[in-house]
Order: C-alpha cells, then structure tokens, then sequence
C-alpha cells in the first residue's frame, strides 16, 4: 500500500521487506541508502523497533518513521531514534507530510 500511495506522490520505492531482519539486510546491501525508512512495528522474525535500532547502528544519520496502530510504542521508538511516527490507519496526506517533515529536517541536520 505505501508503494503505491508514494509512488503517486512522485517518491521512488527502492525496495520492500517483508520483515524486520531482511529489511536490515537490504539497508546494509544499499550502496546509497534511502532518504527516508518507513518501518512498521509487528513484523516476522524482528520487529520494527529492532530493525530501527540496528539500522541505526549501522548508520547514525539513517531517517526513519514507524508506523504503527500500537501508539504505547511511541515514546519508545522516539527514543530510539526515529524521525516520525504515524498512528495507524493514517491517510495518505498525513503520509506525505510526514515525508517531507522529515526530508526537511534532514537537509537542515546535513547542511
């Protein structure tokens, strides 16, 4: 959904998990890595928040919103370094500008 839903707000989709371990393969594998990561929290094998904490490791300056409709998470995840957090169900406008928020507020930490 989110694929489609971006793509139609012109952003390019490099890849899609389907859990929280291949999603930490495929960072590592990126030789430019995303903008922006959207993570969701209930995920097979690791979940969301330990996919955020170990792409994170890997690079401190990785931008990362979750999403999820377990919003007890949230402080936590914030905590941990994520960006943005979207409370589901979320609409596709409150995707977008979260997008951008985060888009912006990394070009004013990288300039």
């Amino acid at each position: 959904m989110y694929e489609l839903l971006l793509g139609m707000s012109g952003f390019q989709v490099l890849s899609i998990a389907n859990n929280g371990e291949e999603a930490i393969k495929m960072f590592r594998s990126f030789a430019e890595k995303p903008d922006i990561i959207i993570l969701d929290y209930r995920m097979p094998i690791k979940n969301g928040l330990d996919a955020l904490k170990e792409i994170l490791q890997i690079d401190h300056n990785s931008r990362v919103i979750f999403a999820s409709a377990d919003k007890t998470i949230k402080d936590e995840v914030y905590s941990n370094g994520a960006m943005g957090f979207l409370d589901k169900p979320f609409t596709h406008q409150r995707l977008i500008t979260t997008l951008n928020k985060c888009l912006d507020a990394g070009k004013l930490l990288h300039s």
